[in-house]
């Protein structure tokens, strides 16, 4: 049997190809069995790659799942926004636009000038020691601090111990599906940082929403005010606008569409 699926290669938190994140989009009609959606996201081998149909509940206007190469996750910024590109460019006179996901709640998105502004929950973490994680991470933290969704900050007094991390990849992979947060003040935007996700199939990642969703209320702790510029200093890279309104974050970027096809799917034995 052959199943053909839309499918939509985006980069997101870019405003050119081969910058940002990469993220796969692919719109349904139906959810397919979850060890098809999860052999799709490994055989894309994406940090993330979203399904997306619409939502019968009459919550938001479409459900919306997000897969790496080797899980389930329970919030991601980058292919909730590619996920929302494609939907606006299909429809340029939509001006917004709402997901519901089956564990971080109904997310929204809207146009805002050239670009977008992605709504997610605000994760503020609180301060917890984590000396075994500091080790594999190296450096020398100022801080440390974690949010339930096993969000781990890290923050650091330069951006300079930021770039020169060289994390223990293999170590923190034995640790699960957990992301560590390395952050500091940033050199032309007000924040750095660098996120690795090794345990979830992704050793660093390019730029992170969910990460910005924790450091959007830490820093604008610390900053004293709720607005602020970040990058995330991957190889690829990623500008990142950050606005804290209550208990929601509010991420500006652009996307950039790289690839539009199909997806055949041959068999699902």
């Amino acid at each position: 049997m052959t199943i053909e699926l839309p499918y939509f290669h985006v980069d997101a938190f870019a405003d050119r190809p081969f910058t940002g994140n990469q993220a796969a989009v692919m719109p349904l009609t139906q959810w397919l069995d979850d060890k098809v959606l999860q052999a799709i996201g490994e055989e894309n081998n994406f940090a993330e790659t979203a399904f997306y149909l619409p939502d019968g509940t009459g919550e938001a206007d479409y459900e919306l799942r997000w897969f790496t190469p080797t899980v389930e996750i329970a919030l991601c910024g980058h292919a909730t926004l590619a996920s929302g590109h494609i939907i606006l460019s299909q429809n340029p006179d939509r001006q917004n636009i709402s997901f519901r996901t089956r564990k971080a709640g109904v997310l929204s998105m809207a146009r805002d000038g050239d670009g977008y502004a992605l709504e997610l929950p605000a994760y503020a973490p609180s301060p917890r020691d984590m000396p075994d994680i500091v080790a594999l991470l190296g450096g020398k933290p100022v801080e440390t601090q974690f949010h339930e969704g096993r969000y781990h900050v890290i923050r650091y007094g330069s951006a300079e111990e930021v770039l020169a991390l060289k994390p223990d990849l293999k170590a923190l992979a034995l640790l699960g599906n957990a992301q560590f947060i390395c952050t500091g003040p940033g050199k032309d935007t007000d924040v750095i940082s660098r996120v690795f996700v090794p345990g979830a199939g992704v050793d660093e990642d390019s730029v992170t929403g969910s990460a910005h969703a924790v450091l959007t209320p830490y820093w604008a702790k610390q900053l004293g005010r709720d607005r602020f510029t970040a990058y995330q200093a991957s190889a690829r890279g990623g500008y990142v606008n950050c606005r804290l309104d209550g208990d929601r974050a509010w991420l500006g970027g652009k996307c950039v569409t790289v690839v539009e096809g199909l997806f055949r799917l041959l068999s699902t034995a």
